[in-house]
Order: C-alpha cells, then structure tokens, then sequence
C-alpha cells in the first residue's frame, strides 16, 4: 500500500477497532506436480466468463482489522482470517470461533502499513502442523516466522522458530506483505523499502531484498540454517542475494498463482504505484526467474526515473490504471469458483479507494480494460481463497465478506 494509502488505512483501522527454468520449479514431490497438473487441465476445459455480474456478497463475520484469509490444507472447512493487530482468526461452518488460533499481538508493530500481514500453510500441514506468517517487529524489521499447531484450533505459540529476518528502515511503509505456497516452495513479496521513488534504489538492487519476491524451502531439515536456497534460484552462483526470484517491484502487497495453466502455474502481481499508476503484472514461472519488473524506472508504462537512459524492465505489467480510477490496486484471484459462472477464469482485484470489484481475462500480453462485477467495498485490503477454491474480500471497516453466485 502507498504512503497516500495511510492515512486512509489508519482511519479505517481507528474505527474498526472502537500483502535455469521452472522446470525444478517447487521442488515437488511428484503427486504435488501430478495434482497441480490434473488441476490446470480440468479448469482449461471450461471457458472464461464475461464478468458480467451474476455474484453477490455474503458476510462472513466481523474482525478486527482483518487484512487475509486463507484455507489450511487438510482442513477444508476452517478459514483463518489475519488481523493486523496480530492474531489468526478461525471461522468455522460460518461462525467466527472465540479463542484466536495465535495471537503474537506483543511481536507485532501495527501502525500505518505495519502489523500481520499475512499466513501460510504448509502443504504438509496435516502431518506436520508447520505454518509460517509474515510480520512488522517491533523495531520496524519484516518477520518471517515458523509456528506448529498444537490442535486444529490452536497455534503453540512457543513453537515459533525464525526463518527470516530483513531490515527495514528507516521508512515504515512498503512492506509487501504476502506469502505463498507453491509445492514445497514459500514465495515473500517484499516491498522497496518505503520512502518517496524509492530512495536507496533497492528495488532494482540485487543486492538488496527489499522491492523483491523471494524463494525459499522455509524447512530445511538437513542443515542448521533457517531455510534451504532453491539452486534454481535465478542469482545462485551468480552476482546477487541467492533468495532473490524476481525484482524490480515497488509495494507487491499481494500476488497469487494462477493454477489454471495445464499444470503450468502462473504468477501474478499487484503492485501498488507511486504517483500516476497501479500495475498488474502476469509472468510465467520461468519468465519472472530473475525478471526486473522495471521499478524505479518505470511506473506500470510510464518512466518514472531513469538515472542516465530509460531502458525496460524485463517484464512488463500487463494491466494498469491512473490515479482517476482509485490509489492503490488490491490484487486478488483468478478465479477457480465453478459457481462463480461470470467471474471463473478471469482475475479479480479491486482498488482501496475507488472500491469497485473488477476482473479481466489474464494473458502474457497488455490487456486494455477490466470490466465490473457490479459489486462495490468499503476500503477493500485484501482478496482470500479458502481450500474449496471460493472467493472473500476483506475490508479494513471490518467485514469480511464471501462472493457467492446470485439467483436469478
């Protein structure tokens, strides 16, 4: 989210309370890639919908501050919803349960752009309870944590082992905020590291982490550091911080894989702009291995700072929009919702001021326009998926709601 974005997130929160090749690509086990290939076909088989309404939104509860939802694998009828302040949240069959399945509110610095982000589980989950999130400390430094389940209810919370730590000041926004699965692997996306056009130029650094997606095996059982370098980590052996997978990225809020693609995933990224722009960006796996994704000399189209010649990026954004239109894109889903007739298969995002959810048909070329859902949110902050493949949009007034389809 933009340092404009703030002053609007913290007045929402105020009243609330009263982000080589793909072949290795996930190092997955041979089901992971068997599953997610079977998955690809079976969604291509189905066509994409117009976007023409045919959706309406079902309230799923009230939190506070709420910023992600997600799903657990192996516990398909549980969701856990983030609060910023610092607690997961469980709502089961419909009802928001009482006790937070983990509350680390005294780790976590929440003001502005800074609080939990974020939850991921691993895809062993059921086996191994592991799960990992994505926080401000309380000297302003982003947190990658590690937890075990104690129950399906409950997080022990003197499980927490550190994965990853990385240093962000002096700024307080930009943080990014999102973690993702996919197979065995955890991507971060982290933010450039506040400040207006990207002071310290880390974004195109790479020799920084900030302004980046990272990847990692946050396990790594068969050595003593905190997480395992993928060797096909695009920098590996070359100039560069190992961790790094993509660059070039101002506040990557939130991004998500498209799993819609013969087993081929695809990732996209919301990246919130500067001062004329907020941009999607759609890459193949192999085309965003090491790809610069043009900030801070670009913003979405348009040079933003070029220190001797503009020269592009790598990627480039295939969607983006101006200031009339909102101030800061909320990336979302493609979505994989069968009863979603309208809206499967099209990527859905909104804007946190303008409010209005809009899709559009993803493709590795510029798309021109989005079209609306006919549906409108207060201060939307953040898409959620739960393990049925059904859609929720969070808003920093509190709600959390469910996008179901309409009867005619």
């Amino acid at each position: 989210m933009r340092a404009r974005g703030a002053a609007i997130i913290l007045a929402a929160a105020a009243l609330a309370s009263g982000l080589a090749s793909a072949e290795e690509p996930w190092t997955a086990a041979a089901g992971d890639l068997a599953s997610l290939r079977g998955e690809g076909r079976s969604l291509l088989a189905r066509a994409p919908g117009d976007g023409r309404g045919g959706v309406k939104l079902h309230r799923v509860g009230r939190f506070r501050v709420p910023v992600y939802l997600t799903g657990a694998p192996g516990f398909p009828r549980l969701l856990f919803v983030v609060e910023q302040p610092g607690r997961v949240r469980i709502v089961k069959r419909g009802r928001k349960l009482g006790r937070p399945f983990l509350d680390i509110r005294g780790l976590v610095r929440s003001t502005y752009e800074e609080g939990l982000f974020s939850i991921a589980f691993h895809p062993g989950y059921r086996r191994n309870r592991l799960f990992y999130v994505f926080y401000v400390d309380n000297r302003g430094d982003i947190r990658i944590d590690e937890f075990k389940r104690r129950s399906w209810l409950r997080a022990a919370r003197g499980s927490r082992r550190a994965v990853m730590r990385i240093r962000h000041r002096p700024y307080s926004t930009h943080m990014g905020g999102q973690l993702e699965f996919l197979g065995r692997l955890l991507y971060v996306s982290v933010g450039d590291g506040g400040g207006v056009g990207d002071p310290g130029d880390d974004a195109k650094s790479k020799r920084s982490l900030l302004g980046k997606i990272l990847r990692i095996d946050p396990r790594n059982p068969a050595g003593r550091a905190r997480y395992r370098v993928p060797r096909s980590n695009p920098f590996v052996g070359r100039r560069g911080r190992n961790t790094i997978f993509s660059y070039g990225l101002r506040n990557p809020w939130r991004f998500s894989f498209d799993r819609s693609t013969a087993g081929r995933p695809r990732i996209v990224i919301a990246d919130v702009g500067q001062d004329r722009f907020e941009e999607v960006d759609y890459e193949t796996l192999a085309g965003a291995r090491g790809a610069h994704f043009g900030w801070d000399e670009w913003e979405a189209f348009a040079p933003y700072e070029c220190d001797r010649r503009c020269t592009r990026g790598t990627s480039k954004p295939i969607f983006a929009y101006g200031r009339d239109r909102g101030c800061t894109v909320i990336g979302g889903y493609v979505v994989r919702d069968r009863r979603l007739r309208s809206l499967h298969g099209r990527y859905l995002f909104a804007d946190l001021c303008d409010g209005r959810i809009r899709s559009f048909v993803p493709r590795l070329r510029r798309v021109r326009g989005a079209r609306s859902s006919g549906l409108r949110v207060g201060s939307p902050v953040s898409f959620g998926e739960d393990r049925r493949r059904r859609v929720y949009v969070l808003s920093l007034s509190g709600s959390v709601y469910r996008l179901d389809p309409r009867r005619r």
